[in-house]
């Protein structure tokens, strides 16, 4: 267990009295120590009275001190244990797409099936061949080959949506689509409007590109039409991002009514949506592109589909924001890679992608199933056909005080103010990832978070 950084020189020189507003310059001091890493989540403060006689101040301001970093996050009081630095300690979006070292993880979502690999490795097998290289690896551009739009182009239709190759632009990921449709879409200072709790990412692409993001409400069919009305008349939107089907995190598919009310606001408004199709391969839903093919950039990736080793990004752009879309992804350095254009192609053409797809909707259901069947009796929310879980947390605990404490037990998970847009108002929620683990660690991990949920004292609090 951590003992805390010997006292510097001027914290030796504190006196027991300090002016009402010192506390803040020590709770800075640590602050600074967990931003470099010299204090790492889980380490053990020490006891306020230990903290007040190595520091030569007095109880009342130690634990004035304490009080500060609880109220930063930076910290989780354990009762009968100590201070414990938090799980989460703010840290940047970008961590998410970092496996941690961690026993079990519930935290980073990509399903991975032990039979997928010899399928990739058959639908592959050529690509090594030197004429096929010297295809593969030549400069390649925003869309691809013809032969690699008329691929996703078949993959990503069905009987309500058929997407025309001429529409299809290439990325290197998800991410990068996410990026360029918003760089198309809404000018430098300009506003958009996302789901309140929405995907993680498109706050720090946001930030980096000068976007405000302006959450919008949300009930159990997904964004409220009025909330997109309400936004739209005090911020003045320039786009929407939505997750119509199996959103990340809660799990809401928006119904046919949601639907078509949506896009008659976003006609009205003139609004153009970005929407998130990367869960829809889950499910049978209709996109709201098919609602509305010229209001909707869809875009799409193979990450989760196939690999995250094989992030290849797909947008469908209406034909009036073709060149914008281009231009976008052309000056953002996001064009994809010749390799994995052709990679992509041939998985997609020869139905290996399909094939994935549906194993991997089978996977997702029966993981769904036992969780389901161990969390009996708690409040969560999830789309059966999905590979993530909302859960509601009793009273006694808070998001980042169980995040912490799971941690401490070798599991990770993604507290909710990780996916809330408004600062402050994160429900007392955590997302599971169910996709990482196997099922014995599916059983084993949620065996243990109902363990912890169970627990009747106040585990986490301010005081020791």
């Amino acid at each position: 267990m951590l003992q805390y950084i010997a006292r510097s020189k001027e914290n030796i020189a504190l006196g027991a009295i300090m002016s009402k507003f010192e506390y803040v310059k020590l709770a800075d001091a640590i602050a600074s120590d967990i931003s470099n890493g010299t204090l790492r989540p889980g380490d053990r403060l020490p006891p306020q009275r230990n903290f007040a006689y190595d520091r030569g101040i007095a109880v009342s301001t130690a634990s004035r001190v304490y009080t500060e970093l609880l109220r930063r996050g930076l910290v989780v009081g354990e009762v009968g244990r100590g201070t414990f630095i938090s799980g989460d300690i703010r840290r940047e979006v970008e961590a998410l797409s970092e496996p941690r070292d961690a026993r079990i993880d519930f935290e980073v979502n990509y399903p991975l099936l032990p039979q997928q690999w010899a399928m990739i490795a058959k639908s592959l097998a050529g690509l090594e061949r030197v004429d096929a290289l010297e295809s593969a690896l030549r400069v390649s551009t925003s869309t691809g080959t013809k032969s690699a739009r008329n691929a996703a182009a078949a993959y990503l239709g069905r009987k309500d949506f058929a997407p025309q190759a001429e529409q299809i632009i290439f990325t290197a990921n998800g991410k990068q689509s996410l990026a360029a449709a918003l760089t198309a879409l809404v000018p430098t200072g300009g506003r958009c409007g996302v789901e309140a709790l929405t995907y993680p990412y498109v706050k720090s692409i946001a930030a980096r590109l000068g976007v405000t993001l302006v959450p919008i409400s949300m009930d159990e069919h997904g964004a409220r039409p009025d909330a997109i009305q309400k936004a739209h008349r005090e911020a003045h939107l320039s786009a929407l991002y939505l997750q119509p089907i199996i959103q990340n995190p809660l799990g809401v598919t928006m119904n046919a009514t949601r639907r078509a009310d949506i896009m008659r606001v976003a006609e009205k408004l003139d609004l153009t949506i970005i929407e998130d199709a990367v869960y829809g391969f889950l499910a049978d839903d209709t996109p709201l592109a098919a609602l509305g093919p010229d209001r909707c950039i869809v875009i799409d990736s193979l990450s989760k589909k196939v690999a995250p080793g094989l992030a290849l990004g797909i947008l469908v752009t209406p034909p009036r924001l073709r060149e914008s879309v281009m231009s976008a992804v052309r000056t953002g350095g996001w064009i994809a890679s010749g390799h994995a254009l052709a990679s992509g192609q041939r998985l997609m053409a020869d139905g290996t992608v399909a094939e994935l797809t549906r194993l991997k909707r089978i996977d997702a259901a029966r993981r769904q199933q036992t969780a389901a069947r161990l969390l009996a009796g708690y409040q969560f929310a999830a789309d059966p056909r999905s590979y993530h879980l909302w859960l509601t947390l009793p009273s006694h605990w808070r998001s980042q005080t169980f995040v912490a404490a799971a941690a401490r037990r070798g599991i990770a998970l993604t507290p909710s103010s990780t996916f809330a847009i408004a600062h402050g108002h994160a429900p007392n929620a955590v997302r599971l990832a169910l996709a990482p683990p196997t099922f014995e660690q599916l059983d084993s991990g949620l065996r243990t978070l109902v363990s912890l949920l169970g627990t009747k004292e106040e585990d986490f609090d301010s005081t020791e």
